[in-house]
C-alpha cells in the first residue's frame, strides 16, 4: 500500500480484514494525508492541515462497518451544521431537522422541504449509490434517477429551477462551491444537494481532537488486524516493492511518476490529460476570544459559509477556472474550538479559513479572506493572536496528492465525475496486473470517507487473491 491517507488506510483494513499480510508506506512522518492535524500556529492550537468537518465521514458506510469509536474517535455534533450569513446582519441556519431549515427561508419553505426533505428521506437507499462509481447497475435506480435529474444539473439551473428568493438560493451556492466547479457548470448542483441532504441525514460533525483521530483510528483498527505502517518511508518506484497487490493511495500524476514506462503508453497518456481543479489558499487562525460574528446563529456551528448572495458566489467560483482569483472570494471558514475544548488553550480558539484561487496560483489571498470574515465579523482582526497561511505550492509540498493545491484529487466536471481517472469499468484497476488506484482521483472522489479505498481494495481482491 502507497500512502496512508483515508482511502489507503480503508483499501488496507480491507484487505486485512480477508486475513491478507498488508503494509502501508507512508513517505511523510506523520500519517493521514489530508486527515491531519498540528500545532501550526502557536503551542497548543491544533489545527488541521485541510480536512475539518466531515457530513462524508459521518455518512460513510464504510466507516460504519468498524469499531472506530473503540480506537479513540468520537464525533461532536455542533447545534447547527451549517450557517450562511447574510449584509443585513441575519444568517441562513441549516439544521438537523428540514422543517426547522425551511421555515428560515420564507417562500421557499416548500420548494425546501420538497426539493432537499425529499432526498434526505432517501439518503439510506442513495448513500451506496452516490458514493461509488457512478457507473452502476443501481439497486434503487428509480430513487437514483429521480436524484439525478436534479443533481447532474448546473447549480444555477437548480437554484433557478428550485427556488424564487435569494436565502434558498444562497444556501444552494454555498454547498454548490464545494465542487470547485463554476456554478454555471454540471454538476455542480450535486455537491449542493448531497451536502444540504447529509445535513439532515447525518450532520455535520467535527471528531474531537482534531481530524487525525480519524486517521489514528483507522490506523489503530488496521493494527489490531495485523497491518503494517512505516512512516518516513517514501516509494521512489514501485519497482521496489515486492506484493501480490500495490494500491496507491495517489493522484494520475504520481502513479505515472512512480510506475513509468511499466504503465502501457496508452495508459500513460491517458492519465496526463487528467485535469486538476483550482487551487485552495487557506489560512489557520490562533485567537484569544471566539469570532464575533454580527449574526449569533453563526457561533452555533462548526462550518461557516462567507459569500453573500447566490451571484456573488457565482463569480467568485468562476474566476480560478479563467486564470484569476476573485477581490471578493467565497470563504469556507470552520470553528471546530467552540465545541471541542481540546482545540486550544483555556478560554482561546482556533479557526481555518480557504477560498479557491487558481491551480498553482502564488497570490497571497490572506487579506481578502480576512476582508470576508470582517464583513460578517467586525473586529475579528483584533482577536488574531497569530495566522499561517498556506499558499497552493504550500500544500502539495505537505502532500503531493494536493497538486497546484487541488483537494479534491481532480476536478470533479461531468466527465471526470463518471470517468475517473480514465474511461475503465472498473476505475480502480490499471493495465498493470496487480496495480491498484484509491485516490479521491477514482470514484466516488473527494472527502474523507474510505469509499474509494474500500472499492479498490474489492477491485483488488476480485481480480488478485
Amino acid at each position: 500500500m502507497v500512502g496512508s491517507g483515508p482511502n489507503g488506510l480503508a483499501a488496507a483494513i480491507t484487505l486485512a480484514q480477508r486475513g491478507l499480510s498488508v503494509l502501508v508506506r507512508e513517505a511523510n512522518d506523520t500519517i493521514g494525508g489530508g486527515a491531519r492535524s498540528a500545532e501550526l500556529t502557536l503551542p497548543g492550537y491544533v489545527h488541521d492541515l485541510c480536512s475539518a468537518v466531515h457530513p462524508l465521514g459521518a455518512a460513510s458506510p464504510f466507516f460504519r462497518t468498524l469499531p472506530l469509536e473503540e480506537h479513540g474517535l468520537e464525533w461532536i455534533f455542533p447545534p447547527v451544521e451549517v450557517v450562511h450569513p447574510l449584509d443585513d446582519g441575519t444568517a441562513i441556519v441549516v439544521e438537523r431537522s428540514v422543517e426547522a431549515t425551511a421555515a428560515g427561508l420564507g417562500g421557499d419553505a416548500g420548494a425546501y422541504r420538497r426539493l432537499i426533505g425529499r432526498y434526505a428521506a432517501d439518503w439510506p437507499k442513495l448513500e451506496r449509490e452516490v458514493l461509488g462509481p457512478l457507473l452502476h447497475v443501481p439497486r434503487y435506480p428509480i430513487v437514483l434517477g429521480r436524484f439525478g435529474l436534479a443533481a447532474l444539473l448546473p447549480a444555477t439551473a437548480l437554484a433557478r429551477l428550485a427556488f424564487r428568493g435569494e436565502r434558498a438560493r444562497a444556501l444552494l451556492a454555498g454547498g454548490a462551491a464545494h465542487s470547485m466547479l463554476p456554478l454555471g457548470r454540471a454538476p455542480s448542483a450535486s455537491f449542493g444537494l448531497v451536502l444540504l441532504v447529509l445535513a439532515h441525514a447525518v450532520g455535520w460533525p467535527v471528531p474531537r481532537g482534531g481530524a487525525q483521530r480519524i486517521t489514528d483510528a483507522l490506523a489503530s483498527h488496521l493494527r489490531s488486524l495485523d497491518g503494517e505502517i512505516e512512516t518516513g518511508a517514501p516509494v521512489e518506484s514501485l519497482r521496489e516493492l515486492a506484493a501480490r497487490a500495490i494500491i496507491c493511495d495517489v493522484t494520475p500524476r504520481e502513479l505515472t511518476r512512480l510506475a513509468g514506462a511499466q504503465l502501457p503508453r496508452a495508459y500513460r497518456e491517458r492519465l496526463g490529460r487528467y485535469r486538476y481543479g483550482p487551487g485552495v489558499f487557506k489560512v489557520d487562525y490562533a485567537l484569544d476570544a471566539p469570532i464575533p460574528w454580527a449574526a449569533p446563529a453563526c457561533a452555533r456551528s462548526a462550518c461557516v459559509h462567507l459569500g453573500g448572495t447566490f451571484d456573488e458566489i457565482e463569480a467568485s467560483e468562476r474566476g480560478p477556472w479563467a486564470g484569476r482569483a476573485s477581490e471578493r472570494p467565497f470563504v469556507i471558514l470552520a470553528q471546530p474550538s467552540l465545541f471541542d475544548l481540546s482545540r486550544a488553550p483555556e478560554g482561546k480558539h482556533t479557526a481555518w479559513a480557504y477560498c479557491h484561487v487558481p491551480n498553482g496560483s502564488e497570490l497571497d489571498m490572506t487579506a481578502r479572506i480576512e476582508a470576508q470574515i470582517e464583513r460578517f465579523a467586525p473586529g475579528f482582526g483584533s482577536h488574531v493572536v497569530a495566522r499561517r497561511a498556506h499558499t497552493p505550492a504550500d500544500l502539495e509540498a505537505s502532500n503531493r496528492n494536493l497538486v497546484g493545491g487541488d483537494i479534491n484529487g481532480g476536478a470533479q466536471d461531468l466527465v471526470q465525475l463518471f470517468f475517473r481517472p480514465t474511461a475503465r469499468w472498473a476505475p480502480y484497476s490499471t493495465p498493470v496486473p496487480g496495480l491498484f488506484l484509491c485516490s479521491s482521483s477514482t470514484p466516488p472522489g473527494g472527502g474523507v470517507h474510505g469509499m474509494c479505498g474500500r472499492r479498490a481494495a474489492e477491485a483488488a481482491l476480485r481480480g488478485v487473491f
